[in-house]
């Protein structure tokens, strides 16, 4: 079994694991990055098209971060954590300025200030972009800083399957995969940061790419760490639903940033019915809830969805400001200049997951955590913009603090040392995964539960009859096995699979309530009362609750 041994140890191929590995590689410290895939191009970032929010009052001087905390908190139905939103709203500024440094290529006015436009839940313009391509323009140029950096190694295509513990109890590193030669390999580290981004592949319909299919969460369980609001899975209002090789990809709510107008099969503007104050502006929960209300009563065009329509718009914004967009559809035939483009909801985006502190370390000793990974920080519902802000924010806290944990066991004469025959049991484990049943046809099974019971609107029969379902999926793999013919990494990855799915719905059903994207039609109103806390979903698949950090605003209190 080959051994690597560095200092840090950051897991995941996003924009909140090159975050994190630059800043800890500042400190001359040795730093190696495991991704299940390519580095910078595995990970949600760079598939982000719409902007990075951050308070610059470039275009709305009265902007600050009151306004932008309250925006987040209020967007999030104040399940957030308001001492890392405190720092998101405060710090996002700071660490656009290092993106720009790395050489990231942002929309100017013609005054050379940035560019800022509107975004969905928010009071002010404060979205910075790079047309529509800003995930891939931040992603590129930290890509090309961490090549820069010497003391950062890059395992690429390289699956991270479980934490490893000292014999202390302490995250030391990781058991790997090596998925080209399909070898096994341990990484140990003084620190280790988790940032594997969310799991959007449990369900058939997402934005996300094949390689999110909550692994950090299934390795955080695993070790022992608890999860929290895995309920809250948000659901982008906006995904291709034509041609069906499309269905799900993105179209980024710039388009509604830019003036793009929602009209049902029958021509109306639908969202005056939802939110007549904000309209097509309004946060995601409720405009994707909104689409799906109009498809599901029978107002939905002939591909299951809805038109979203930029033909009022002059040619020359959509050429310059939604270029990407321009070209997605004409892929497919479709002007967007002249024609109208069909969208419904599609998964995107996980708000709950590994709980983090101000120095982004996790409940479990030298594991720290960012990015999508982690719950707190969005609440029950993202704001769009906020995430890229979150990856950078905090990507750069993790580095930051794994890397001053590092230098001090390192100065005492520490290393990280895990037995020999602790390595082997974990291994074995591994192994014993693989038997009989067919990878492909259990994530289908599990997708199509996720989809018809656990989606944008829930309830207790539904999620009762996911959860049965779920554990006989479960049961079938622990006892046969998962076949590895497809591959290694998809046969791994499904009992990962089963894992997220299961906490998703378990959460869900335990929360009787409805708050930000997690809706029972069973309980349809919020209910601060009993129901401002955080789900917590254990390692034994039991849950309890925490209270919420209301430090700043409490809505108990408000008129």
């Amino acid at each position: 079994m080959e051994r690597v041994t560095c200092d840090v140890l950051v897991i995941g191929g996003g924009g909140a694991a090159l975050r994190a590995a630059i800043e800890a590689a500042r400190h001359d410290l040795s730093v190696v990055i495991v991704s299940k895939g390519p580095l910078g191009r595995s990970g949600c970032t760079v598939m982000a098209e719409g902007g990075y929010n951050a308070v610059l009052r470039t275009e709305s001087p009265d902007d600050s971060f009151e306004l932008h905390f309250r925006d987040t908190v209020e967007g999030g139905s104040y399940l957030n954590d308001q001492r890392l939103v405190e720092i998101l709203v405060r710090e996002a500024p700071d660490r656009l300025l290092d993106l720009e440094n790395y050489g990231a290529v942002f929309t100017r006015n013609e005054d050379g200030t940035l560019a800022q436009r509107p975004f969905g839940g928010q009071s002010r313009p404060r979205t910075c972009y790079a047309g529509d391509r800003t995930g891939h323009e931040i992603a590129m140029a930290l890509l090309d800083e961490v090549r820069r950096l010497d003391r950062v190694r890059t395992l690429e295509n390289v699956m991270a399957y479980r934490l490893i513990k000292d014999d202390d109890g302490r995250i030391a590193g990781a058991l790997c995969l090596d998925l080209e030669r399909e070898d096994t390999l341990v990484v140990l580290a003084h620190a280790t940061i988790l940032a594997t981004g969310g799991a959007g592949q449990i369900y058939p319909v997402t934005t996300n790419p094949a390689y999110k299919t909550g692994d950090g969460y299934v390795m955080a369980l695993k070790a022992g760490c608890p999860l929290i609001d895995m309920e809250m899975v948000q659901f982008h209002p906006t995904g291709m639903v034509y041609p069906e090789s499309a269905r799900g990809i993105l179209v980024t709510e710039a388009v509604r940033g830019e003036g793009g107008r929602l009209y049902n099969a029958e021509g109306e503007r639908f969202m005056k019915r939802y939110d007549p104050d904000r309209m097509e502006l309004a946060t995601r929960d409720v405009v994707a809830r909104a689409i799906y209300r109009e498809i599901k009563e029978g107002r939905g065009t002939e591909h299951g969805g809805v038109y979203l329509d930029l033909t009022h718009l002059p040619d020359e914004v959509i050429e310059t400001k939604l270029e990407t967009t321009l070209r997605q559809f004409l892929r497919y035939g479709i002007d967007i200049r002249e024609e109208p483009m069909e969208v419904a909801p599609t998964a995107h985006h996980f708000m709950g997951g590994v709980p983090i502190n101000e120095r982004a370390e996790t409940p479990l000793p030298r594991l720290f955590a960012c990015g999508e990974v982690t719950g707190g920080v969005h609440g029950a519902n993202r704001l769009g913009g906020n995430a890229l802000a979150d990856t950078q924010v905090f990507g750069c806290r993790a580095g930051l603090y794994a890397a001053k944990l590092a230098r001090r066991l390192r100065a005492r004469g520490e290393r990280p040392r895990v037995s020999r025959l602790r390595l082997l049991d974990l291994e074995s484990k591994l192994w014993e995964r693989l038997g009989e049943e067919d990878p492909l046809e259990v994530r289908r099974e599990l997708r199509k539960t996720m989809w018809d019971h656990v989606g944008l609107e829930r309830s207790e029969r539904g999620l009762k009859k996911a959860i049965k379902r779920l554990e006989e999926l479960k049961r079938r793999v622990e006892e046969r096995g998962v076949d590895d013919g497809p591959g290694l990494r998809l046969a791994l990855e499904t009992v990962n699979m089963i894992e997220v799915g299961l906490a998703v719905a378990r959460s869900a059903l335990f929360r009787r309530e409805s708050r930000g994207a997690h809706y029972r039609t069973d309980y349809p109103e919020r209910d601060d009362e009993n129901w401002l806390k955080h789900t917590v979903y254990r390692p034994d698949g039991s849950l309890g609750t925490k209270p919420v950090d209301v430090s700043r605003i409490d809505p108990r209190s408000q008129d």
